[in-house]
């Protein structure tokens, strides 16, 4: 593993437009669509105070699915910095996904949200890790969301994404 790159501000991360799933055109999502609208802005509190409380388990997502989720892409190349993928993943239409999980180490989440019930997920960390995979979106199904049912790998579409801003894990 390389050398940790350079780890971007906090404030910066905050800056990073906010990820938006788009009106969705079945009726029996819309209902969905406007209560994640709401829940949204809240959910960073709500996740640390359920977890601080104990309602929810920190340690039984670790038991689930590790201190990072699956699906290695690969590391940040040594001619990039985190913050030079994540503004390459910027321009691509990927946006600052917070309602997420924080995985070990996690500088930041992005999603590129396909529709109302697909996103791409790409989690990078502070050892310059980058993880990423296709799944369900939480306003959609969260339930299946939470429990990972059909995370796929897509790891040809991400590689060919991300190029040689990382070095690719095999």
């Amino acid at each position: 593993m390389q050398s940790s790159p350079t780890t971007p501000s906090k404030s910066w991360i905050r800056a990073l437009p906010y990820s938006r799933v788009p009106f969705p055109s079945a009726l029996s999502h819309r209902a969905k669509y406007f209560i994640w609208r709401l829940y949204t802005p809240l959910h960073p509190h709500m996740r640390d105070v359920s977890v601080a409380l104990g309602l929810v388990s920190a340690s039984a997502k670790v038991e689930k699915w590790g201190a990072r989720q699956d699906y290695l892409m690969g590391t940040i190349a040594p001619h990039e910095s985190i913050t030079s993928v994540i503004e390459y993943l910027i321009e691509h239409g990927y946006a600052n996904h917070f309602v997420a999980w924080k995985d070990e180490g996690e500088v930041v989440s992005l999603r590129y949200v396909e529709n109302f019930k697909y996103q791409y997920h790409v989690r990078i960390f502070e050892d310059g890790e980058v993880r990423a995979h296709y799944e369900y979106t939480p306003e959609c199904h969260p339930v299946h969301h939470y429990n990972a049912v059909g995370f796929e790998d897509r790891r040809d579409e991400f590689l060919s994404l991300l190029g040689d801003r990382i070095t690719q894990a095999y």
